[in-house]
């Protein structure tokens, strides 16, 4: 049976769009993304004196674990906005922060002097992992094989495992993410499937590699079992407690820390920029900055004309992506004409392969119920 095209449609109250093949509207014409943002809103959104309180709880708890170790938390360090400004809020209210740094051979100048700006001028102290090069562009080379748009979920996996590595290490419960609701609210599964799926990152390495991990830091629901159940590890998204302005905070990391802009966002990882605004924008249609843009939407920090008006603009400059793409191709070991040709390759959902979506869902739907009463499981 052919499958007929979809008419195309956008949203009218945010920007997301039928590039998003599992969208869906209601009778209004409002999508299925922005009316559960703003059902999870309530829950998660800064809320005043409220979550200034619930915020005090938190780094009191925190502070009360840590008493009797070097430090009260980790604290994920990218260079970028949010992992930068979640760092300084943690130092000013008086957390003892271990910085961590996953090194993917892909960091901007800007990123790593951000990193260094952030570790000397808040005094913490600081930890560099640095990944195994050989192995990690085999599995990334792997990913661009697949034709798939999780061609940087390499990245996010071993991040996770190496945060919650470190925490383990030095017998730390609280791993305080930069990640927030007001800009990350909003992500459909279909343009970056869950990086913690192993039958999916396995399968993708050994059928498009084949790569045979060594030292590569995995991260799937056992070990995440492991961490959270055994050792008591949580990871608190933090910002979600605070009036987290991105343009204010900007400028404060600016004046305070000399910190550097490097574009958009995420943008501090050369490939994760060449992806998101080159990659999947031509190969799969996806412009990233809709699910950015539809958060912000939805949160109130920007106008949808606005919104709409940035998209008019394509995501990367023509004369930029020429040179970001013989750069990647050599430090990946393509031939020009061979990346070219993966770039143009038929593009491929998640859906295409051997995946666990099923029994993680059920999985992580156990997991929230049997902690619903936790004390920080609100976290």
């Amino acid at each position: 049976m052919i499958q007929q095209p979809v008419p195309y449609q956008l949203c009218n109250r945010c920007v997301m769009d039928t590039s998003d093949p599992g969208i869906y509207f209601d009778e209004n014409g409002n999508c299925n993304h922005c009316t559960e943002f703003l059902n999870k809103r309530a829950n998660y959104s800064y809320k005043g004196l409220e979550s200034d309180l619930a915020l005090e709880k938190i780094v009191r708890v925190i502070k009360d674990n840590g008493v009797g170790k070097a430090y009260d938390c980790i604290v994920g360090l990218s260079g970028g906005v949010d992992s930068s400004y979640t760092a300084w809020k943690a130092k000013e209210m008086g957390l003892r922060v271990l910085g961590v740094h996953l090194d993917n051979g892909w960091n901007s100048i800007e990123a790593n002097q951000n990193i260094r700006n952030i570790a000397s001028k808040l005094n913490i102290d600081y930890e560099c992992v640095v990944l195994d090069w050989q192995e990690f562009k085999q599995i990334q080379a792997a990913f661009l094989r697949a034709s798939i748009p999780e061609a940087d979920t390499p990245t996010d996996i071993a991040i996770l495992a190496i945060l919650h590595k470190m925490a383990s290490k030095h017998g730390v419960k609280y791993i305080l993410s930069g990640g927030n609701f007001a800009t990350e609210g909003i992500l459909p599964k279909h343009w970056h499937y869950n990086a913690k799926d192993l039958r999916y990152f396995k399968h993708i390495c050994s059928n498009f590699g084949p790569v045979k991990l060594r030292s590569f830091p995995t991260f799937g629901f056992v070990k995440e079992a492991y961490y959270k159940i055994f050792k008591g590890i949580r990871m608190i998204y933090f910002l979600n407690y605070l009036s987290f302005d991105k343009t204010e905070s900007i400028s404060l990391l600016k004046e305070k820390l000399d910190w550097k802009e490097y574009g958009g966002k995420h943008y501090e990882s050369k490939y994760t920029r060449f992806i998101q605004s080159y990659y999947l924008y031509n190969k799969f249609n996806i412009d990233y900055r809709r699910a950015t843009l539809s958060s912000q939407i939805c949160a109130g920090t920007v106008r949808r004309e606005d919104a709409l008006e940035a998209l008019k603009n394509k995501p990367y400059s023509e004369n930029r992506v020429s040179i970001e793409m013989k750069y990647i191709a050599k430090k990946l070991d393509f031939s020009e004409e061979k990346f070219n040709a993966l770039l143009m390759d038929k593009p491929y959902w998640y859906t295409r392969y051997p995946n666990d979506e099923k029994r993680l869902n059920w999985i992580y739907n156990w997991y929230r119920k049997l902690f619903k009463k936790e004390k920080l499981a609100s976290f």
